[in-house]
C-alpha cells in the first residue's frame, strides 16, 4: 500500500503593494545592503598566490610601482598593459631604457631598491639573487620569483602574475594568443622526423641547455630532439662529447651570456661535426629563446623554420 506524500505548501510571493518584503521592513533591507558595500569594495583588488619558492605573495590592492630583476618578466608585465607600473630594471634589460637600474640579475641592489618604494618586486628563478630578496622580505617588500622551464611553467607564471597585478583577462589573453601560435606551429610539423639539436648557451668553457631548461621545450615543440640529455637547466659539454653527440643542427645564443660568440666555422675541431659541414648553424637571440616570456612562441616557430623548411615550403612562404 502506497504511503500518501502531502502536498507542497505554496511559496510566498513577497506582497506586492505594502513596505514590508518577505517579512523584513522595506529600510531594514536598504540598511543591510549600505553596510556591506563598503566590504566588498574594499576586497576589490586583493590578490594571494603562491610563487614558484612555495612562497605566498599577497596584495591588498593592485601593486603601482613594480621593480623587474629579470628581462623576461618586464616583457610579461609590459604585454600585460602594465609598462606604466614598472618603476625600475636590472642592467642589460633595454626595454627599460628611461628607467633606473638595480644591479643585476644575480645581483640586485637592495638599497636601490628600498629607496624606490616598490610595492612589487618581481625576480627569475636564479639561487645567486635570493639572498638579495630575503633581505627585501626582511624590510616588508613584497617579493614573487617565478622559474618556469617549460611552456606549461610560462603560461602558469602568466597567470598568477595576471592575478597578482589585477590584469587576470590580459593574463588569459594572452596564453591563448601564444596556445594558437604554437598550436599553428605544431600542425605543420605533424609527421615530421624530430632532427638532432645542440644549443649553446656559451662557447668559452662550452655551456649547453640540457633538458631541464625552457630551451629544451622550445626545441622539442620545433621539432627537434636535444642531443644534451641532462636534467639539468645548463651544464658543460666538452668537445669530445660534442663530436660524439655529433647533432645535425647547432644553435648558438648571442647576447649577455654569450657576447661575442666566435666564428663557429674557424673553431678547432668544429668543423668535424656534421651541423658545421651542412652549414646548418642558427644564430639567435638569447631574450628570445633563453628568457621564458611573450615571445617564447615566436622563437618555436623560428626554430622550427629552421629545422623543417619544408613544412613552409609546401605553402610557399
Amino acid at each position: 500500500m502506497k504511503t500518501r506524500q502531502p502536498h507542497p505548501r505554496p511559496l510566498a510571493l513577497p506582497h506586492q503593494g505594502g513596505g514590508r518584503v518577505w517579512g523584513f521592513p522595506w529600510w531594514f533591507s536598504i540598511c543591510l545592503f549600505i553596510s556591506l558595500t563598503p566590504l566588498v569594495v574594499k576586497d576589490l583588488g586583493a590578490a594571494q598566490i603562491l610563487d614558484d619558492l612555495g612562497q605566498e605573495v599577497s596584495l591588498a590592492v593592485p601593486p603601482q610601482r613594480i621593480i623587474s630583476l629579470y628581462g623576461g618578466l618586464t616583457e610579461v608585465l609590459e604585454a600585460l598593459g602594465l609598462a606604466d607600473k614598472l618603476a625600475a630594471g636590472i642592467q642589460g634589460d633595454n626595454r627599460l631604457a628611461n628607467l633606473p637600474r638595480v644591479g643585476t640579475h644575480l645581483q640586485p641592489n637592495v638599497e636601490m631598491i628600498l629607496a624606490l618604494k616598490p610595492d612589487l618586486v618581481v625576480q627569475g628563478g636564479v639561487a645567486k639573487g635570493l639572498p638579495a630578496l630575503r633581505k627585501l622580505e626582511a624590510e616588508g617588500v613584497p617579493v614573487a620569483m617565478f622559474s618556469p622551464h617549460d611552456f606549461p611553467g610560462l603560461f602558469s607564471m602568466i597567470r598568477r602574475l595576471g592575478a597578482l597585478t589585477g590584469r587576470s583577462e590580459a593574463a588569459a589573453s594572452l596564453i591563448q594568443e601564444m596556445e594558437d601560435h604554437l598550436a599553428q606551429t605544431a600542425r605543420r610539423l605533424q609527421g615530421l622526423r624530430p632532427v638532432p639539436v645542440f644549443f649553446e648557451v656559451r662557447y668559452l668553457n662550452l655551456l649547453a641547455a640540457g633538458r631541464g631548461s625552457m630551451v629544451n621545450d622550445i626545441i622539442t615543440r620545433a621539432g627537434g630532439v636535444n642531443v644534451v640529455e641532462s636534467p639539468q637547466e645548463l651544464t658543460r659539454f666538452d668537445l669530445e662529447a660534442l663530436l660524439h653527440a655529433d647533432p645535425e643542427v647547432y644553435v648558438i645564443q648571442q647576447g649577455p651570456m654569450n657576447k661575442s660568440p666566435e666564428d663557429i666555422y674557424s673553431r678547432p675541431y668544429f668543423k668535424e661535426l656534421q651541423a658545421v659541414k651542412a652549414r646548418r648553424v642558427l644564430l639567435v637571440d638569447e631574450g628570445l629563446f633563453s628568457h621564458p616570456g611573450p615571445r617564447s612562441a615566436a622563437a618555436v616557430e623560428q626554430l622550427a623554420r629552421f629545422l623543417h623548411p619544408e613544412a613552409w615550403g609546401r605553402e610557399g612562404q
